[in-house]
């Protein structure tokens, strides 16, 4: 088996520090050679915490929330292996998983980037790869992952099947996902116009641009919290991955302008909706009864 002493891992935390601290000790016990923690002005004591318990992890403590990916860039500057793995501060690795991610990427030179099985707390699978984003692949996505929050047992079958095997894919979750460092070198880092969400979509279009390819590995496999709480979304998460999915069909969509402008009228529609409708919900649960 491949030593993890040849991989960095980087986690960006924002208000999470009971499911980071709980990352950390999963890391720690993987004897990872380097772990940064990029903290984006957390409140919640994240920072505080890391310090006292994890002497060992490198600590940047940002003074503001400069986004995921241009804080993923800040943890990549601040490390040296050859091998980086982002991973969310909710997202705890299984015994193994980073040396089998480092395996595959040690056995088979063309793979830029691979990522692992993504499941929920209860051990439910998340869908965490996919096709390009395009308005059809978005529909069938949106669907898929509704369907598998929802544990619609037909929903939940169709993500199974999607993950049961390993292949190449168009991308991988940025929650978790394993590269190689000269792909920095020969595409660039995350860019940083996308401050949260389709990040990772575009990234991983840009390294298999670039000649290298994409793997979605089952055999690793890493636990991720997010939808633990089932309340509505903040309006300025839904806004980040609107203007998210605005910014990957501006960049890549070879579409005339006035299809991209009735998609971007289209986003924000739809943006405008579900902040209304998360609202509504608010005020409905804050009513008396």
């Amino acid at each position: 088996m491949t030593e993890t002493t040849g991989v960095a891992v980087v986690v960006v935390s924002f208000e999470t520090r009971d499911t980071l601290l709980e990352c950390l000790d999963a890391l720690a016990r993987e004897s990872a050679a380097e772990t940064v923690l990029v903290d984006n002005a957390s409140r919640d004591g994240s920072a505080e915490a890391v310090r006292g318990r994890f002497p060992q992890v490198r600590l940047v403590a940002n003074p503001a929330n400069v986004g995921f990916g241009a804080a993923c860039n800040q943890g990549a500057r601040e490390s040296r292996s050859p091998l980086l793995l982002f991973l969310n501060p909710d997202a705890t690795l299984a015994p193994g998983g980073l040396a089998a991610l480092a395996t595959l990427l040690a056995a088979r030179p063309q793979v830029g980037v691979v990522g692992p099985r993504t499941r929920s707390a209860d051990g439910a699978i998340q869908v965490s790869t996919g096709p390009d984003l395009t308005l059809l692949s978005e529909l069938r996505q949106r669907r898929l992952v509704r369907g598998v929050a929802r544990r619609d047992p037909s929903q939940l079958a169709a993500a199974e099947a999607l993950h049961a095997y390993e292949r190449e894919v168009d991308w991988v979750s940025g929650a978790c996902l394993m590269v190689r460092r000269e792909v920095l070198g020969d595409v660039g880092a995350f860019d940083e116009g996308y401050f949260l969400f389709v990040e990772d979509m575009d990234w991983c279009r840009r390294i298999r641009d670039a000649g290298w390819t994409v793997v979605y590995l089952p055999d690793a496999v890493v636990t991720h919290h997010i939808g633990v709480s089932r309340g509505a979304v903040p309006a300025w998460v839904v806004r980040a991955r609107h203007r998210g999915m605005l910014r990957h069909v501006r960049k890549h969509f070879g579409a005339p302008w006035p299809v991209r402008a009735a998609i971007a009228v289209a986003l924000t529609a739809r943006a405008s909706a579900l902040i209304a409708g998360n609202a509504a919900r608010r005020v409905g649960r804050e009513t008396p009864r």
